[in-house]
């Protein structure tokens, strides 16, 4: 059967998550008088994600909700005891700040264009729908998809093949009408493939390098190879070289 549908992570496939978390905490110590504490911008950030893996991992085994690693990434990021209205207040200061540098990646508006007419669209994310509902407005993109499930509310995060069959249900479609298409090669690339999707690791940073991947698993290094991948009716794109 042929793919009908594109099922889509959002941070660093759709939204330049990397670089709104870099820019937006450089921009938010500098206000906050905080980027001498950590010596340079660039390791701040890396705490700073340090502790966001941390409480994330936390949340994704079911220890925390979504606020609560939220707030525990302020407390283990500045390393000190805060009440959860100081650390949510701390938060919100910072998104402020990470929110002005949101963007998508440039491919991202001509995909979904050309593939708009020959297949339907869905995001499946290890987030929140509070979160990424809002994203996906301010990006200009929330109605390109029909449905938009998130880890937080659907209570089982990717790998697992429940999220992805989760969002081919919502589709109404078998698995193996349906791509996932993610940045990430194992919570995205081997959880799809695993649950039945046509699976696609879009590698932004991986340049013309060649890999060997299981079957059912596709890497591509823009999003312009996508159409060619699922066989899409459009003068959009190129073959993908990488299989």
């Amino acid at each position: 059967m042929p793919i009908t549908a594109v099922v889509w992570d959002v941070d660093d496939t759709l939204f330049d998550y990397t670089t709104a978390d870099r820019e937006g905490m450089r921009s938010y110590l500098m206000a906050e008088g905080l980027l001498d504490r950590y010596g340079t911008a660039e390791r701040a950030l890396e705490r700073w994600r340090e502790a966001t893996e941390q409480q994330w991992a936390r949340f994704s085994a079911g220890g925390l909700t979504f606020e609560e690693q939220r707030r525990d990434r302020v407390r283990a990021f500045l390393e000190r005891e805060m009440t959860d209205a100081e650390a949510e207040a701390w938060f919100q200061r910072y998104l402020v700040h990470y929110e002005t540098a949101w963007a998508l990646f440039p491919d991202v508006l001509p995909v979904l264009d050309a593939l708009a007419a020959s297949h339907r669209h869905s995001v499946l994310s290890n987030s929140s729908i509070h979160v990424q509902d809002h994203k996906l407005r301010v990006l200009g993109v929330h109605d390109r998809f029909e449905s938009i499930l998130c880890a937080a509310e659907l209570g089982v995060s990717k790998p697992e093949a429940g999220a992805f069959l989760a969002a081919c249900e919502a589709l109404g479609l078998p698995p193996h009408e349906v791509a996932y298409v993610g940045d990430h090669p194992e919570i995205d690339g081997r959880g799809a493939a695993e649950a039945g999707l046509l699976s696609v690791w879009i590698d932004r940073h991986g340049g013309t390098a060649t890999v060997d991947l299981p079957s059912g698993r596709h890497r591509i290094v823009t999003l312009a190879e996508l159409p060619a991948l699922l066989g899409a009716d459009t003068r959009f794109g190129a073959q993908s070289t990488f299989g």
